[in-house]
């Protein structure tokens, strides 16, 4: 996005200042949530949001759509889910681990690839390691199997009686072709109707659009840090230094004093936002949409439901600073300590997250159902918010393949019955 406007990127500049409200709209225009879409979304453009948000979280969890194919949804309206599996059968974006397991553009795989050495006490990486020791002939055996026979499922193996569940609890052969998944001999070459498809590396590796830049996977620990901390900023928008290293889980954390050479060399610019104690940090990519957002020029449109492993909200803390809301994933809370439901879907609402619904998409009956729904304690029911959350709520629900919507309640209890009239 161009500005008329522009602004020094000069270490020696002081810094801008920003509203409260200012520094959302620039977080929200870096994630593709600021504004509606423009036009009728295509396969091209899920490629474009991996890449504007360099990572796509995966999750299994399908009371609403899938986790990735929500935050897909949220940013570029209707599409048909199928194109999310179409770019990662030719291609065009790949499987890795990143923040946790995730799809990556093509272009960023090389940089996890060699990232992958500094990761050697992530769970999905001890567990890999430990399994082979423990399971060699097994494992090796079943990548032999996949070497002569092509890329395999774990469906393809004989199923058996499974425990409560976790990964350690997975039938012998999916937990192998975890671990190797983990280990890099296999990655994941598409999906069927969201099962993984694993193929050896190199077979995949081989599809890439665009191909492997190998001159990255020499660069050393420093650098691709260096390439993660940015890379992190451009897609936060804005970012408080204690924000950073979670977007790709780096470790150790990152300090201001790490950040002083970026800033320096004109790679981030930094910014004080009102009430913070602390600077913040943007991209210098982001120049134009900082100079409109100080100026007042950067104007929220777009009302929306996020999943809960959306970028927006997934960070709690960075939600709490920026946003005054306080979130928790409660599908992982026991069922009596929770407190707003299972699935809970954050509601934006024109650069604010006004609040919140528990939903479940029924797709056999055609029915999308709000069990609550809650607004922020702040948040003055005005009709044109209640319109727009009534229009996200029927967009989704259409998406869904799930037209009518059936809302229980809300809170504040009247919210309801207006929310109700609308939907019809």
């Amino acid at each position: 996005m161009k500005s008329s406007l522009s602004l020094s990127v000069s270490s020696s500049a002081p810094p801008v200042s920003l509203s409260l409200a200012q520094a959302q709209r620039l977080h929200l225009a870096a994630q593709g949530v600021l504004n509606k879409p423009k036009a009728r979304a295509c396969k091209d453009d899920v490629v474009a949001t991996v890449a504007r948000m360099r990572l796509l979280q995966i999750d299994s969890i399908h009371v609403v759509a899938r986790s990735p194919y929500l935050v897909l949804h949220s940013r570029i309206g209707d599409y048909d889910p199928q194109w999310l599996e179409d770019v990662l059968d030719t291609g065009r974006i790949a499987e890795s681990w990143a923040h946790e397991a995730c799809f990556v553009p093509a272009a960023d795989l090389p940089l996890h690839q060699a990232w992958r050495r500094q990761r050697a006490m992530h769970w999905a990486y001890k567990h890999a390691d430990r399994m082979h020791r423990e399971h060699r002939d097994g494992m090796d055996a079943l990548l032999a199997r996949i070497r002569d026979n092509g890329a395999a499922r774990a469906a393809d193996f004989e199923s058996e009686t499974r425990s409560a569940g976790g990964w350690w609890s997975w039938k012998p052969e999916k937990r192998w072709l975890e671990a190797w998944f983990a280990l890099g001999e296999l990655m994941v070459t598409r999906r069927e109707r969201f099962q993984r498809v694993y193929d050896l590396a190199d077979r995949v590796l081989a599809k890439l659009d665009p191909p492997m830049d190998r001159a990255l996977l020499e660069l050393d620990s420093d650098a691709l840090r260096r390439r993660f901390i940015l890379d992190s900023v451009r897609a936060l928008g804005i970012a408080q230094v204690r924000w950073i290293a979670d977007y790709y889980r780096l470790k150790p954390a990152v300090t201001d004093k790490e950040l002083a050479p970026l800033v320096a060399e004109g790679e981030l610019l930094v910014v004080q936002v009102a009430d913070w104690s602390v600077p913040a940090y943007v991209h210098r990519d982001h120049a134009d949409w900082l100079a409109q957002a100080a100026s007042g020029q950067l104007r929220a449109t777009h009302t929306t439901l996020l999943s809960p492993f959306d970028p927006v909200v997934w960070d709690r803390a960075r939600a709490q600073v920026l946003f005054g809301f306080e979130y928790t994933i409660e599908c992982y809370v026991p069922a009596p300590k929770r407190k707003y439901g299972y699935y809970v879907l954050p509601i934006l609402h024109r650069g604010r997250l006004v609040g919140r619904l528990d939903a479940k998409a029924h797709r056999r009956e055609g029915v999308f159902e709000v069990k609550v729904l809650y607004l922020e304690p702040e948040v003055e029911a005005t009709p044109r918010l209640l319109g727009d959350i009534a229009d996200a709520i029927r967009a989704s629900a259409q998406w869904h393949g799930t037209p009518k919507v059936k809302l229980a309640r809300s809170r504040p209890a009247p919210v309801a019955a207006s929310l109700r009239a609308l939907l019809r």
